[in-house]
């Protein structure tokens, strides 16, 4: 792996931890809970599928697409995966905690 290539992978890794530790954005305005959590979805499944995508033109040998672009777009995804299935499960289980409550 070229020097250009480790010093591109940390900057990125740099500006994600920036971002990931910066403060929460709050949204503005009056926002449609079912709204959000399709938008969501729909960004995880954006990453997912572009990082299939870039995993099938590294294996068919496209000269763009280097294997840290690859695997760092699947840990992306996989992230977000993760994420979105934490949430669905915190949701799930506040949802039972509600239904358990006494009337």
């Amino acid at each position: 792996m070229s020097d250009m290539n480790v010093n591109q992978v940390l900057a990125q890794m740099r500006a994600m931890s920036l971002q990931a530790s910066g403060p929460a954005q709050v949204p503005t305005g009056n926002s449609d809970f079912s709204a959000l959590l399709q938008q969501s979805i729909a960004a995880v499944n954006s990453t997912e599928q572009q990082a299939g995508k870039m995993a099938v033109a590294f294996e068919t040998g496209a000269s763009n697409v280097s294997l840290t672009d690859v695997m760092v777009a699947q840990q992306k995804a996989s992230v977000s995966f993760q994420a979105t299935l934490q949430v669905r499960n915190k949701l799930v289980e506040a949802y039972k905690d509600v239904m358990n409550m006494p009337m």
